[in-house]
Order: structure tokens, then sequence, then C-alpha cells
């Protein structure tokens, strides 16, 4: 199959608008000569035959003259090819006596041509008529552009016949002349041609690499799509410098090898790692490279192994050049255009493809000798830099010196916040060579904590430094204790990708190794106390390894390390309901110096906050979370912060605070930036909201969505999921389904007996066992729900328990006791508070009193619960209140169906606003400077017409904004 048809369409002319209009418009008004200056792949013959297929110089006679690269050219050949292509015979044409001076030129030609003329004996004369009869000869032809294609390249005849052509006063058409002036050679007429006053209106046009956006766009020419992901274009652009044609081969190259992929309705490559150099561009390099002298070479060669800019001294050493060799190389390496000066007498490749191009030709001993001269040179730099050290030092294969220098950059990499960097020289370091058990042991400890206690993801690196990690641990000479170390270390990786039983019985078999290591012992102990990290443990279990780890923690000599342990401590009682955690949290320092222990406090103050929330103590909870993301900020722990803004949006839901909170939760569900739980968990939370906002449909799909990848822990938000679909389900009838939906986590918190979770939870099961006629086992429940809340002060679990024992007295046939309990748990909630439940909690309370016959105090009640209920938000809830007081005659306004004054599921007129200029291609920013708003409300406005119209991408938005019927047609186009 052609190269054509595996692409959707031909890459467009992008960046080049500003150009393309002043060349068209200069050519539409001859005669003018125009020169188009740019490296090569620039897109100069691009712009040219876009210009001249433009409809303004349509039917334009056009003579092409391409010049090559050809190392003994043919005085005026390119111009005689360019003419046999535009007339193959010169019939017609009326030419002068001094047409015969063109027979040597045109020997095809010679019955059509005039008589050859007498010789002049004067090499100058016979010159200047050939010349002449040329420009007779175009005239005749009719052209009215003339086209210079690689003018650096042209030979001397034709570079001065186009100085007698353009500085000609009769010309009467138009020049365009293309070139590199990189590889302009010295004494050419070309400078002449262009420094020169001429007798025509004279432009210059030079063209620029793209820039990342006109990269993006580039791309999604090709693939006949918008939908290309920012990093892959901002990785592209990085690696061609935004050279058009670069761009474009780059993507044949990854389309050939099935390299890029469509993800989220998105174009981007597999991994943004290394990547080859196209063949056509390394051809090209290596040519160019190819006409230099050998010093002009190895230059090259040596500055394609720095592979940073240089200058010339420690060019000169790793070439192995002598000083007046160095010069002509050096000199040599930046006519050719592929070395440049970058400042501070610094030189470097002008592209990175061209580095990588030129590096890759040079046979491997030879490479070997360049990498050893360059470690030596940089071994001279103070500071040393080790990154660049330990990278030549692994390339010229002296492993002492790279095992020395890689560990000091992995060190200096974490001091800079660059954990990837780190992480992959540990890796490289520990995987590629054979090392002596102690040293192994501490590169593979070194790297497990780095991995472990990471602030950003690491991609695909993350599940290598486990299998690495992983292997260490066959090693059958590794100590024991050192072994304990390691096995730690994999256990955490492993829980933080949530494969809790692997990691669960890997520390499990730690705590056996780590004997003489109190700090680690404690360590693995400690999270063996978390309740997350065996599914079928019950909470006594847990609460044994925190007194084994509790015990351990006064032996332990390290004052920091003391204090990390102390702050697992409080998350481990906390987690498991204990009250004592609150006093062991209000121990822990609010201060410290370093910037480690500065995170160690950020992460104790998230954990506390998180665990507020779930024991209801919202105030304190709404506070250490914003001091939690204020400090994660300040700490660079963006996944903290991450964390702690989530909890903030579902703090948000409890308390009522729903202005805003639909287009928070709906931009974390959305964002592939957000932690792939977390999106879980926004997700939840939407699913709530869509419910009591009626959203019926959209709430089901997406709580079910959310079920089928839930992880099912007790710490798990999206519990909310499985309430959103209980509810749904009851309110459908379908009670046997909702005690299903709601079963399996309640299974798992009746397991731990651990009700931390059981707010949100058992109402809405034991709503569905009572609907499901299974009294018994809803009394069973409830009554273990209030053995464990009332050794405890946990406000939610209170309030939630009312709830429960209000509907149990309701199926009991007891509506005077359930009415009772049922104002008590509204109570319990407002004091929270949480203003939702509180309005669920009296609307039952309300229809208890009118089964008792107290209609005017339900009504009275019902009433002001429905006018909440608006007020709220809660709309599914209102008009079902709004239904009951109209049966018993009760006038109640009728809800604008369109919704509050912040247009409900309607697209308000500014989110419309956006949409259309989103479907033009704009980003957030062009949006923002055109509606004179900030990129943030063009952020939320986005996010909350995404989830108006339920789509998940930009592209999709423009989709279903253009089939509603809200885009001009401006948008469309």
């Amino acid at each position: 199959m052609a190269r054509r048809e595996r692409l959707a369409a031909s890459p467009a002319l992008v960046g080049r608008a500003a150009e393309l209009e002043l060349l068209v418009g200069a050519l539409a008004d001859p005669p003018t000569v125009a020169f188009v200056e740019g490296e090569a792949g620039i897109g100069k013959s691009r712009l040219v035959r876009e210009c001249l297929q433009s409809p303004e110089l349509s039917g334009l006679t056009v003579l092409m003259v391409t010049c090559p690269p050809v190392i003994e050219p043919f005085p005026l050949g390119p111009v005689v090819d360019g003419l046999r292509r535009l007339r193959p015979r010169p019939d017609d044409l009326e030419l002068s006596p001094l047409a015969g001076a063109l027979r040597p030129l045109l020997p095809e030609w010679a019955d059509r041509l005039p008589p050859a003329l007498e010789p002049s004996g004067d090499p100058a004369a016979t010159r200047h008529r050939l010349l002449g009869a040329l420009s007779e000869l175009v005239e005749r032809l009719g052209v009215d552009v003339l086209v210079v294609e690689d003018a650096h390249w042209a030979d001397a005849a034709t570079l001065e016949w186009l100085l007698i052509l353009t500085a000609s006063e009769g010309l009467d058409m138009s020049v365009v002349v293309t070139f590199r002036s990189t590889e302009v050679p010295a004494g050419s007429l070309l400078l002449r041609l262009t420094s020169r006053p001429l007798g025509a209106a004279r432009i210059r046009v030079e063209l620029n690499p793209l820039n990342v956006a006109d990269t993006r766009r580039l791309v999604g020419s090709m693939l006949d799509t918008d939908a290309v992901s920012e990093q892959f274009a901002a990785f592209l652009h990085e690696r061609t410098d935004g050279l058009p044609l670069a761009v474009e081969e780059t993507i044949w190259m990854l389309r050939d090898r099935r390299d890029i992929v469509r993800q989220h309705d998105a174009w981007t490559r597999r991994a943004l790692g290394a990547m080859n150099v196209p063949p056509t561009l390394r051809d090209s390099v290596l040519e160019r490279a190819s006409r230099l002298p050998p010093e002009g070479r190895t230059v090259l060669q040596a500055a394609a192994i720095l592979a940073e800019p240089t200058d010339e001294a420690l060019l000169s050493d790793v070439a192995d050049l002598d000083e007046p060799a160095a010069k002509l190389g050096v000199a040599a390496a930046l006519g050719s255009g592929l070395l440049r000066e970058v400042g501070s007498g610094r030189l470097a490749f002008r592209h990175v493809l061209d580095a990588l191009a030129i590096g890759a030709s040079i046979p491997a001993s030879e490479r070997w000798a360049l990498h050893r001269r360059a470690a030596y040179g940089l071994q001279r730099l103070e500071p040393q830099p080790v990154v660049r050290l330990a990278h030549h030092f692994h390339e010229a294969g002296e492993t002492e010196q790279w095992s020395h220098y890689a560990e000091a950059a992995a060190a200096l990499a974490l001091e800079s916040g660059d954990e990837r960097t780190a992480v992959a020289l540990l890796h490289g370091l520990l995987t590629s060579v054979a090392h002596p058990p102690v040293r192994r042991a501490r590169l593979a400890r070194r790297l497990g904590e780095v991995a472990v206690n990471r602030l950003t993801p690491l991609g695909g690196m993350e599940s290598a430094v486990r299998e690495t990690l992983s292997g260490v641990l066959d090693d059958p000479d590794l100590p024991e204790a050192e072994r304990g170390d390691v096995r730690l270390l994999l256990g955490w990786m492993l829980f933080q990708v949530g494969e809790f039983e692997a990691g669960h019985a890997q520390f499990e078999i730690a705590v056996g190794e780590l004997g003489p290591r109190p700090t680690s012992a404690a360590k693995a102990m400690l999270f063996l106390a978390d309740p997350e990290s065996e599914r079928s443990w019950p909470a006594e279990r847990h609460l044994q390894w925190l007194e084994r780890a509790t015990r351990l923690i006064p032996l332990i000599e390290s004052p920091a390390e003391r204090q990390v342990l102390a702050i697992d401590r409080v998350t481990g009682l906390l987690s498991l309901g204990e009250e004592a955690g609150w006093q062991a949290a209000a121990e822990i320092p609010r201060s410290a110096a370093t910037l480690d222990e500065r995170r160690q406090l950020v992460r104790v103050l998230f954990n506390v906050a998180h665990r507020a929330v779930h024991w209801g103590r919202y105030a304190e909870a709404r506070r250490r979370l914003e001091g939690a993301a204020e400090s994660a900020r300040d700490a660079g722990f963006e996944r903290v912060a991450e964390y702690a803004r989530f909890h903030l949006a579902l703090l948000d839901w409890y308390v009522g605070a729903w202005d805003g909170l639909a287009e928070t939760v709906s931009g974390m569900g959305a964002s592939e930036e957000t932690h792939p739980l977390l999106r879980l968990a926004a997700r939840s939370v939407q699913a709530m909201q869509e419910v009591a906002v009626g959203n019926r449909d959209a709430a089901e799909r997406r709580a079910r969505d959310v079920l089928e990848h839930a992880t099912g822990t007790l710490d798990d938000p999206t519990i909310l999921a499985a309430v959103a679909l209980g509810r749904l389900l009851l309110a459908d009838g379908a009670v046997h389904e909702a005690v299903q939906v709601t079963a399996a986590p309640m299974e798992a918190i009746e397991r731990k007996g651990i009700w931390l979770q059981a707010s949100d939870l058992a109402p809405v099961h034991i709503d569905a066992l009572v609907g499901a006629g299974e009294l018994s086992r809803a009394a069973d429940v409830v009554e273990s729900f209030a053995t464990w809340t009332a050794a405890r002060d946990v406000p939610t679990a209170d309030a939630a328990l009312l709830t429960c024992r209000a509907i149990l007295a309701a199926a009991g046939g007891d509506l005077l006791a359930a009415a009772g309990l049922y104002a008590d748990a509204a109570a319990a909630w407002a004091d929270l508070p949480r203003p939702y439940d509180e309005l669920l909690a009296l609307e039952r309370h309300g229809r208890c009193l009118l089964a008792t016959g107290e209609q005017d105090n339900a009504v009275r009640v019902l009433s002001d619960v429905q006018q909440r209920l608006s007020t709220l938000g809660a709309r599914w809830d209102a008009d079902r209140v709004a239904r009951a007081l109209r049966q018993l005659g009760v006038e109640v306004a009728r809800t604008w169906r369109r919704g509050r004054r912040g247009y409900g599921e309607q697209l308000s007129p500014r989110e419309v606003e956006v949409i259309q200029l989103v479907a033009r291609g704009m980003t957030n920013k062009q949006v923002a400077d055109t509606l004179f708003i900030s990129p943030r409300t063009v952020h939320r406005h986005v996010s909350t017409a995404m989830r108006k119209l339920d789509v998940s991408s930009r592209t999709a938005l423009a989709m279903a904004a253009a089939e509603a019927g809200v885009l001009s047609a401006d948008s469309e186009q």
C-alpha cells in the first residue's frame, strides 16, 4: 500500500499564514523578487507550492528551476532542465537571431532555433549573448513566475543570469528564490543577488520552526483529527525542534511501526521515550556531513557524543584534534549548518535529530573512545556534572566509575526533585552489571525507597522496578536483614498499585527477616496494623500488630525515624476507629526543619484530616485538609495535594456546599492526570449528586461503571457509588438487587468490625433488607453497628445508627417510635452538619407523623423539607416531597424544569460561547483571552459542559454540541 494511503490526510500548512499572505500578495503584483530563506526541512518549497496554488495566482505560467547538490554542476543546467519540463518543443516562439546562442545548451531544439551565431572570440561577450538569449526565451515562453529552488547549490552561470534578469528595468515577471543561508558557499554570487538593489519590488521571507501548538495542528492534520495529546505534541516538538519535515517524517515512521495509538479518543505515543531518526532525515544529515573535511566530521561526532552545548576546548579534547585541526573542524561544522553557536562561546547541534543521526553513524569502537574522552574531560569541571559523567563512563564500559557517578547522579536528581531520573539511574545501575551482594542490596534498597516515596508518577518504570526488586530477593547470597528491607519496599510498591494481598504477604515475611532492625520491623508491623492491608482479618488482629509496633518504637535511636513511625501509628489508630488516635495526633509536632520532615508532617496532616471526614469531625477535617493542600504544594508533594483536593470536595458534598461541586468532581473524574483511584472516587460523588438532582440515567451509568472498577477496600470512597445505585434501585422497587449492590461493602465492614464507613452505607442497606423482608438480618446488622458505636465518639456513626433504628422501628409497625428516632437522627445529622441526610431523615419523620394521624405537623415538616431540598439543589427529592404534599391538597410551586438559576442541566449562554471557541480548536488560554475571563474559569465551563452533555473529551464535546444545534456555522468550520 502506498504511504499516502496509510494516513487519513495530507499534512496541512500550519504556522505559515502570515508568510503565505505576504508571498501571495507580492506575486500578485509583479514584478517582484522574493527570497525565501530557511534551513533544510523548514518548509520553503511547501510555502512556494501553496502560494502558487492560491486562487489569486491560478492560471500563471511557472518556470520551476531546481538546483541539485551535484559535485560538478553543469552551467545553467537547472535552468535548461526547467525549460524542457515547461516546453518540450519551442514551436511558434518567434525568437530573434540572438536565440541561436542557445544551440549548445538545447541541442535537441536545434531544428527550431535560429542559426548559430558567429564566434565572438571574447568569452565574456559569448557568455553575455547566451544569458541574453536565455532571458529572451523565458520572456517569449510567457513565464509569469520564475522559481529557483535551493539556490545555495546553483552554479555560477545560473546565479549570474539571475543577477542580470532581476536587474533589468523591463522585468515583467516575478522571481522566487529559495535557499539555505547556512549552506551558501563563500564568494557565491547568491550573496550579491540577495543584497544588491533590484529593478523590481523585493521581499524577504525567513521561515522559523513551528511552536508546540502548530506542531500539534500539523500532526492532527496528518491523522485527520484534533485529538492529539498535548504530551505527545510537546514530546514531538522537543525531539524535532518544530522542523515541519522532521515532524512529518517522524509521524510516518511511528505510524509505519504502529508506535502511535488512540487512547481515550486522543492520538498519543505508546511510550514517550527514545525515538529513532526517520531514514529520510538521517540520510540527509549524513550526506551533508560527508561533504565536510575529516576534521569537520570528527568535530560533529564529538558534539553528538557530548549531546549538550559545550565549548571549543572540550569539543577539541573529545575529538582528539590539535588546535589548528580543531579550529578547521569547528569552522567546517559551523559552515555546514549542522552545528551552531548557542551563546557564551558554546556550540551545539542545530537539531536533536541531527545529533542522533550523526551519533548513530559512529562505529562502536570509535564511539567508546569518544565517550571515554568525554568522561575524562568532564571530570575536570567544577562542580562535576555527575549525570553526564555517569552516562559517558557507562557508554565507555568503565563500570566502577559509572557506578560511582550513577549513585551520585541519582542523589543529585532527588535533591532537585527529578525522581524519574533518579529511578532510571538506579535501576539501570542495578540491572546492567553484576554487583557484590552488599552493594546490590544497598542499590536495591535505595531504588525501592525512591520508588515508594516518590511524589510524581513513574509510568512504565514502576512495574520494571517491582520486577527488579523481586529479582534481588531471589539472590541466595543476600543477607537476611537486607532481604527484609528490600521485601518491605516491594510490599509497599505492590500495595500502592492495588495488589493488596501480594503486598500483605511480603510484609508478613519481612517481619520475620527484620529482627536485627527495629525501625524496619516496626514499619512492617504498622503496615500490617492498617486495616486495608488484609481484608479478611478482624480489627483485633490489626490492633495486635499495632501494639507490637508501639512497643518497638521507643527502642529506635533516631528521633526522625521515631516521628515517622509515630505518624504511621496515628493513621493506624484512627483507621481502626480507636479514640486514642486523636490524642496521638495531637502529640505530633506542628513544625519541621528539613524538607523530608515537612513532607512527613504533610502526610500526617492529610491522614488525620482524611479520617476526620469519616469520623464526622468536619470542622477539624476542613482545617486540616486546607492546611495539607497548601503545605503539600509548598513541599512539592503533589500526590498528597491531589488527595486533599478530592477530600475537600467530598466534604463539600457532605456539608451541602454544592455550588461548583459538580464542576470540581466532573473535572477530577474526567482528567487523565488524576490518580485512577481518585477518578473513581470523584465519579462516585458525581453519581450521588446526579441522584440528588434527578439525573437518573447518568447516575446509574456512572455508579455501575465505578462499581465495576472499585477496589472493595474499607477506605474506598467508591462505596458512595453503591449508595447511589442502591437508592435508585429502592426507588424502582428493585429491593433484591439493592440488597445485592450494598451487601458486598457491608459484609467487608462487618468482617473487619470497623464501622467508620457505615454512615453512608448502613441506612441504604437496612432499607434494602427491610424491603426484601429480611428483618432478622437487618436487626443483626444494626445490633453489630450499635455495639461498635457505643464504645466510641463517632458523630457520623451515631447519626447513621439512629437512622437505621428508625427504619427498623417503622418496619416493625411502631410509627411513633420511628417518628421520634427520625427526628433524633435529623438532629444528629444537623449537628455535623450534613443537611442532605438531615432533610431525608426529616422527610421520613414527616411521613411517620402523617401515618399516625398528625397531618398538620406532617404538612409543616414536609413543606419545610421540600423548600430546603429545593434550595439545596436536591431536585429529585424535592419533587418527591412536593408530590406527597399535593396529594394532601397543599399548593406547592412547580419546579422550574431548567433548574436553578445556574441553568441546571441546560447549557448556560457562557458555556455555549466557550464550546463554540473550543470547537474551533482554541486552547483554554486562547478562549480566556477571547472572552476576557481566566483560564481557570474556562476549564470550569468546559468541565461543566462535558458533564451536562455526558462526554469525556473536548472532541466529543464539540460533536455533542453540534448534534444539539448549539454551534454557530463559524464554529463548525
